[in-house]
């Protein structure tokens, strides 16, 4: 009677979808703290300015062998630099100006992001001087004038067939190197406005309309088809507030992210112009911020604390903010905001809790329950998968699995603090042996890592958890392989 009444009891937590006394008992649960620390993943953190127009701004004080490995979340170096440094001679190039520390930083698994511009503001011959001697139209320009026949600057007609010939020809060979280089995370479009940033109010104040900003877009679309192009949100008007704008509209129809250069350059309350025009970037793309030089905005009091920073990324729900200053200045004047903003800019993955069992039998299906969450402001964009990996005292590699029903881009974001989450069960097995074939494992006892990456289980994502193994794995617990039933 008593056994019957036992398993009458099992047949009816089962029909209830519960598990036995027994099947508890051989269950663990745990809950991986957040460290808080920095994370260095792909398409977020911060992007140094290593060259800022001027080539001596900011990375001229750096030795050789110095990449800042202590800023925290620096995850790019940023050169922006004129066309015709790049190209002095028709055809002849420097590449050396940008692969030099470039190198630098992709020896430290790091990446570059670039800017060439036609227009600058303290010299003359942005676009080389060669361009104009070929026949391209242009204006003369005073800054703070703008058309001037005796200014000292010159600023390009950005239709002129000649001008846009040469152009064409330059980004054909800046792709030919870059387009699709996985050292490159982004690539703005710089070639129209002052500095690249799509307007001319510091140069020749003239009113370029909505066509010749398009046909530069389309160039760079042309030529570079899968490395990420930005374009800067002033192509719109530098202080005009808004979410639809023609040309960052037709940009985003081409692929083509935000990047905000105006964060920080105005006292409070116009401290940036263009949240609002994030909101149509920012779920689908990365959305880059450029804060004002730091000793320029301190100086004009538009900096504060440092609290609107955090707060444009928050605003914005930006992938990468720029390091535009001399960067351990900034570093050690701003170290509390830098790193609030590091747990909050770009994606956070987060392992909530998993339960997984003590014991399993080899061969046989068991089941780890996870919840996930992103605490950062935007979506992981590069995506990832739950992956879980077993591994012996020596660290190798015994069993590895794979969930690819769960991809954590499709994580939902949320304030601080309030991340959604989500829950999800993956079923696994070691060495099944269903169609006679499976890997030669021995019973034991090994630790469980989880990870976020490839569908083949290969770490990508960097987790905010302790326990790492070097590879972007994270110990978890153990889980003891017995042999098996059959």
């Amino acid at each position: 009677m008593k056994n019957g009444i036992s398993l009458l009891f099992s047949i009816i937590m089962i029909l209830a979808g519960t598990s036995s006394p027994a099947q508890e008992s051989n269950q663990q649960t745990v809950e991986p703290a957040d460290h808080g620390r920095a994370l260095v993943n792909p398409q977020m953190g911060w992007t140094m300015h290593f060259y800022s127009n001027i080539i001596s701004n900011y990375g001229s004080k750096l030795k050789p062998s110095d990449t800042l490995d202590d800023f925290p979340g620096l995850s790019c170096a940023y050169l922006r630099v004129p066309w015709s440094f790049l190209e002095p001679e028709e055809g002849k190039f420097n590449w050396s100006l940008l692969d030099t520390p470039a190198q630098r930083w992709i020896d430290k698994g790091k990446q570059i992001a670039l800017r060439i511009s036609s227009t600058e503001s303290w010299m003359r011959w942005a676009t080389p001087e060669w361009v104009h001697a070929a026949g391209a139209k242009g204006y003369n320009f005073t800054v703070g004038k703008g058309v001037d026949e005796n200014g000292p600057y010159w600023e390009p007609d950005y239709k002129d067939p000649v001008f846009l010939e040469k152009l064409d020809n330059f980004l054909k060979a800046l792709a030919a190197r870059y387009d699709g280089n996985p050292n490159v995370a982004f690539i703005d479009i710089g070639s129209f406005g002052v500095w690249g940033e799509g307007h001319s109010w510091a140069s020749s104040k003239l009113p370029f309309d909505h066509e010749s900003r398009k046909v530069h877009v389309d160039m760079y679309c042309k030529h570079f088809k899968k490395t990420l192009l930005a374009i800067s949100d002033d192509f719109a008007g530098p202080g005009e507030p808004g979410r639809h704008f023609p040309i960052t509209d037709y940009a985003l129809s081409k692929g083509v992210t935000l990047r905000d250069d105006s964060i920080c350059v105005q006292p409070p309350p116009k401290s940036w112009f263009h949240a609002e025009m994030a909101e149509e970037f920012w779920p689908k793309l990365p959305v880059v911020l450029e804060h004002e030089h730091y000793g320029s905005s301190k100086r004009k009091k538009a900096w504060g604390d440092g609290s609107l920073l955090l707060k444009s990324v928050e605003e914005y729900h930006a992938s990468y903010m720029s390091i535009h200053w001399w960067p351990r200045i900034l570093l050690d004047e701003n170290s509390d905001i830098i790193h609030k903003i590091n747990r909050r800019m770009g994606y956070r993955i987060q392992l909530k809790k998993a339960t997984f069992p003590k014991h399993i039998h080899l061969s046989e299906p068991f089941t780890i329950t996870s919840t996930w969450a992103n605490a950062g402001v935007a979506p992981c964009y590069p995506g990832g998968f739950s992956a879980f990996t077993l591994k012996d005292e020596q660290g190798g590699i015994v069993a590895a699995f794979c969930d690819e029903s769960f991809n954590v881009r499709d994580l939902d974001v949320g304030p601080a603090g309030k991340a959604p989450t989500k829950t999800i069960s993956s079923t696994f097995a070691v060495a099944l042996k269903t169609y006679g074939f499976a890997p030669n494992t021995r019973p034991g006892t090994y630790d469980l890592y989880v990870s976020v990456g490839m569908r083949d289980g290969t770490p990508v994502i960097a987790l905010p958890h302790k326990n790492d193994d070097g590879h972007r794995r994270y110990k978890i617990g153990t889980i003891q392989l017995l042999p098996s039933n059959s």
